[in-house]
């Protein structure tokens, strides 16, 4: 979603005292909540630091703009606090400045507050709008703040090719043609494309690959795809093919499948009974399709579903998406917010972030009441240029609807509370074992992958109280020359030289533990906040036996890593798990019982660790595989590389072209041949 930018930003300074307004009554501000990444936004604040900051937000009030818009709360060290929107800035910031009445979390809020920032819009609408895109770039730590905000795939029937093309897409809707989604995930597209393709034949490929076929492809062999590309059905056949595919995914699934069965009666009654299974297995398609999406509206036809549930203070939001009377797919989210926030604050400040970049369903369905409903509707109507209604249904079926995504999302958010308990438990067994101090908040395991020394790469993975964190996982390509091919023990110092220069190098500047990026919901009491999920590592395991361990140790010796803990694991005798042996700072070399839940603990983080670093591997050795001298040339991008390799076929005959014999390649000017040319004279 996006708006329109500022008109009227004002950095003030701060202005002569102000004698505060009364807040209107009915002006709907964004939340004041999220956890703090370091403090207790429950603690009280000090009466002094609370006069500070009412003392600056009476400062900025006479400046404040009358109408509607957004401000924002920013701290001593240009930290955005906060950022709301009201129907009129000035009234709402002299709510502020009152000084009294405030709960906890805003008193706080308050107490921080060493300057502000207005930004005027012409409607309120549009401030609202303008509010979720600054909570997603800033992410103020008393907002609600969405996380795993990621795009929604779509299902694409190409219309910009004579033989439409099937396919999945994410992103910007620029190619022609009908799209169809939102799905939750791209397994649920996958699964949705393959048995389309069972049920209706048409083609997956690009149209690259399309154009240049001389013969038909497997997909058609097996009964996937009806072959137009080498003309195996006709263009109008085709087309009907398209036409059911259409009609099927845009809610007359019924109807397709009525015709279909008739045509499998009619082939039937005439004898052709290869024709018969042909529809009878495209039916039997159509069938699996809708049998994995489980419930499936009768009434409602298409709509987004938000149920929210609040346990062990987190909120858990679970989002249906149906579409033509069909389900599909459901997905998660875990907002940060402050636990002593209603579960209608939290679903309201949610939708509005939600909404900000994506496409929203003529219906929207919620499980609580929220304030801004009638202004959300209305920015969402004006952004989809229809209609759109949010309503919490009571009765009926879209009620069970809502009733159905509240029931997962309770038993979501019941299994993460208990995973993360279970969790925290093997880490505190694992750090016992080690004989650490206390349990690690952050561990990273490293390893290396290579082939005799080629394609070498190094590989971390980070595990903490929430699970493996693989937002923070990391690759190091092998680029010292002074390594001796396959020489292990090098390789991970150079991995272990280049991880903590960095690190030391970013706390010598930036010693904030604001910059450290939110990485899960908040957990219940007693519990640490895993927005302050640490860029350093408490504890490091390397994958390897004593020369390793020594390799790592001598690295942290030569950078002065303090506060950070180094562990080895071995792989057992003859390599059999449960014999792994352990190398710790201080201890001789050991072995944990073979049954011991911190020995399966060290395994996991062993294993994961080993699979991204071959996977890794593996991906850049296939492109080494593939990688063509063309790649090598600057200025030859993917289309004048395809151009070339249209008109030469290879790359050594490219290679062996003349100047003239270059210029004369449709798409390439003179310039561009002669580069190409001297390129592989010069022996590029």
């Amino acid at each position: 979603m996006t708006s329109r930018p500022p008109r009227d930003e004002k950095n003030a300074t701060p202005a002569v005292d102000a004698p505060p307004e009364q807040p209107d009554e009915d002006d709907t501000s964004a939340l004041e909540a999220g956890p703090s990444l370091d403090l207790d936004l429950a603690e009280e604040a000090s009466p002094a630091s609370l006069n500070r900051g009412v003392d600056v937000i009476r400062g900025y009030l006479a400046q404040a703009p009358t109408g509607p818009g957004v401000y924002r709360m920013i701290s001593g060290d240009s930290e955005v606090l906060y950022v709301g929107k009201a129907r009129s800035i000035r009234k709402r910031i002299a709510s502020y400045a009152r000084g009294e009445g405030h709960s906890n979390r805003i008193a706080r809020m308050i107490s921080l507050t060493a300057s502000m920032v207005f930004v005027s819009t012409a409607t309120e609408t549009e401030a609202l709008l303008l509010e979720a895109n600054y909570i997603k770039q800033m992410k103020p730590r008393f907002n609600v703040l969405l996380r795993d905000d990621k795009s929604f795939p779509y299902i694409l029937l190409t219309g910009d090719h004579a033989a439409a093309q099937l396919t999945k897409h994410r992103g910007a809707r620029s190619r022609k043609g009908d799209y169809f989604g939102p799905f939750a995930n791209v397994g649920a597209v996958n699964r949705t494309l393959a048995a389309l393709q069972r049920a209706f034949l048409i083609r997956t490929c690009s149209d690259s690959y399309f154009d240049n076929r001389t013969r038909p492809c497997l997909l058609w062999q097996i009964k996937r795809c009806a072959g137009p590309c080498t003309n195996e059905v006709s263009s109008e056949d085709y087309a009907a093919l398209v036409g059911e595919a259409r009609d099927f995914l845009s809610g007359k699934s019924r109807t397709v499948r009525d015709r279909l069965a008739v045509e499998m009666t009619q082939a039937s009654e005439a004898l052709e009974f290869e024709r018969a299974a042909r529809l009878r297995d495209r039916i039997t398609a159509l069938s699996a399709i809708q049998g994995t999406q489980g419930i499936n509206p009768k009434i409602v036809e298409e709509a987004d579903v938000f149920a929210i549930c609040q346990e062990g203070g987190q909120f858990a939001i679970e989002v249906f998406f149906f579409r033509a009377h069909q389900n599909w797919g459901n997905r998660i989210y875990f907002p940060r917010a402050d636990r002593s926030l209603s579960p209608g604050e939290v679903l309201d400040a949610f939708l509005a972030q939600f909404y900000s970049d994506k496409p929203s369903a003529r219906l929207v369905l919620l499980s609580h009441e929220i304030e801004s409903r009638d202004l959300l509707a209305e920015a969402l109507s004006a952004r989809a240029g229809r209609k759109v209604e949010i309503a919490t249904p009571q009765r009926g079926e879209r009620r069970e609807l809502v009733d159905h995504a509240a029931q997962n999302g309770r038993e979501t958010l019941s299994r993460k509370l208990q995973d993360a308990a279970s969790q925290e438990k093997l880490l505190a067994a694992f750090g016992a074992a080690l004989g650490l101090a206390a349990p690690p908040r952050r561990i990273e395991i490293y390893d290396n992958s290579h082939i005799m020394g080629t394609n070498a790469i190094g590989a971390m993975v980070v595990a903490g109280a929430q699970g493996f964190v693989k937002a923070h996982y990391r690759t190091f390509n092998i680029k010292s020359e002074a390594i001796t091919p396959g020489d292990d023990f090098g390789m991970m110092r150079e991995v272990l030289r280049r991880r903590f220069a960095r690190l030391m190098k970013e706390e010598a500047s930036a010693p904030s533990p604001f910059e450290t990026p939110p990485l899960a919901a908040p957990q219940g009491e007693g519990t640490p906040d895993p927005d302050s999920f640490p860029a350093k590592p408490d504890l490091v395991l390397i994958d390897g036996g004593r020369g390793q361990f020594e390799a790592a140790k001598a690295i942290f010796a030569e950078l002065g890593v303090t506060g950070v803990a180094l562990a080895s694991i071995a792989k057992g005798v003859d390599r059999d798990a449960g014999r792994e042996t352990f190398c710790v700072e201080g201890k001789e070399p050991f072995r944990l019982p073979p049954r011991d839940p911190a020995l399966y603990f060290a395994q996991r983080l062993r294993d994961e660790a080993h699979r991204f670093a071959i996977g890794t591997h593996r991906a850049k050795r296939k492109k080494e595989f593939v990688k063509n001298p063309l790649d090598d040339i600057p200025g030859i991008g993917p289309t004048r590389k395809r151009a070339l390799l249209n008109a030469f076929g290879t790359a050594k005959a490219i290679s062996r072209a003349g100047l003239e014999d270059l210029a004369k390649t449709p798409g390439l000017n003179a310039a561009t041949a002669k580069l190409v040319y001297d390129f592989f004279r010069d022996g590029g």
